[in-house]
């Protein structure tokens, strides 16, 4: 670490986007080009852009435990299908046994300030990744209340209110506070979560946001129908998911003779 005593670090380092208004800045004398290639009516450059025009959001965990450092780490990756009966034996048993805290939803949900929205049942709060300067990467987090609720392998028909109101409601609120219409959102559930407590994330259609990909988020709207359809029906399903290289829960698996 920069201080010397030996303790590690995680910094990481994003791009933000661009906002609409500097973009006319970007082509000005003082923004240096290097021209790279040309050929006929194309042209590849190099743009060195002033400091103040050139960004980065950097976030920084310190000190970091060696479960963050690893989570950070290059690792191989294996696609994991979880049937009904492998979620009970391996994965409940799994996470009952680490005891994952979710302490910090509810100091979230009691402790809000002005910039988020307590709606029915659940509070809408900006995600960290999001600096809230643009909304072409949109990212909200919808957390819901009520305790109990740990997966998408929870729900059942009993929960379709709640599920109804967090999609209506939650498109309502972010509408009203920032113009974006319900088809330009992506609204959808981690399976697994990052925190074993219901939470649906509201993002920027448009954006390529972490975990968005089809091993990980299952939209809403998706659950909504499926669970109206057959109310045990995330108990049934098999699931899939990508478990690294170094999880716990991938040994498990590989135990089981699942991998």
């Amino acid at each position: 670490s920069a201080a010397g005593n030996g303790k590690d670090a995680v910094v990481i380092l994003e791009k933000t986007p661009f906002q609409e208004e500097n973009v006319a800045k970007l082509l000005k004398k003082y923004t240096k080009l290097q021209l790279q290639m040309s050929n006929d009516i194309y042209s590849t450059y190099h743009l060195y852009l002033p400091p103040e025009l050139n960004e980065i959001k950097t976030t920084v965990v310190y000190p970091a435990s060696e479960k963050h450092v690893q989570k950070y780490l290059h690792q191989e990756v294996y696609l994991i299908q979880e049937s009904g009966e492998d979620y009970k034996n391996i994965t409940l048993p799994f996470i009952e046994a680490q005891s994952f805290s979710i302490q910090v939803c509810f100091f979230f949900c009691y402790n809000c300030g002005p910039e988020e929205s307590v709606v029915n049942g659940f509070i809408l709060i900006p995600d960290f990744k999001w600096n809230q300067k643009q909304l072409d990467d949109l990212y909200l987090i919808a957390i819901c209340h009520c305790r109990g609720i740990k997966s998408l392998r929870d729900l059942t028909a009993e929960h379709l209110p709640l599920l109804r109101n967090i999609l209506q409601e939650g498109k309502e609120a972010i509408g009203k506070r920032f113009n974006i219409s319900g088809p330009q959102l992506r609204i959808y559930l981690h399976y697994r979560p990052s925190y074993y407590h219901l939470h649906v994330h509201f993002t920027a259609l448009g954006y390529d946001a972490p975990g968005c990909s089809v091993e990980r988020a299952h939209l809403l709207s998706d659950v909504i129908a499926n669970l109206e359809g057959e109310s045990h029906y995330y108990q049934k399903r098999t699931i899939t998911f990508a478990l690294r290289a170094d999880e716990p829960l991938l040994k498990k698996f590989q135990e089981a003779g699942r991998v």
